[in-house]
C-alpha cells in the first residue's frame, strides 16, 4: 500500500483522482469510482465535480 496520497498514472479514467485514492487506502477503485457517480448524483449537498476538481488541482501526480 502507498503511503501518500497522489493521482496515479496507471489506474486513471480522467486525471487519476479516485484511483489514487483508492490505491492508497487499499480499495477497488471500480467500486469506489461507482460510489462517487452515485453519491455525487443523488445528493445535492455534493458536488462531485467541483470536489473532483479541487482535488485534481490539489493531489500531486504519482511516480506509479
Amino acid at each position: 500500500m502507498s503511503t501518500s496520497l497522489s493521482r496515479t498514472r496507471e489506474d486513471r479514467v480522467v486525471a487519476g483522482v479516485v484511483g489514487g485514492i483508492a490505491r492508497r487506502f487499499g480499495w477497488n477503485p471500480t467500486l469506489l469510482r461507482a460510489l462517487f457517480v452515485v453519491v455525487s448524483v443523488v445528493s445535492a449537498a455534493f458536488p462531485g465535480l467541483i470536489v473532483y476538481l479541487l482535488l485534481w488541482m490539489l493531489m500531486p501526480e504519482g511516480d506509479g
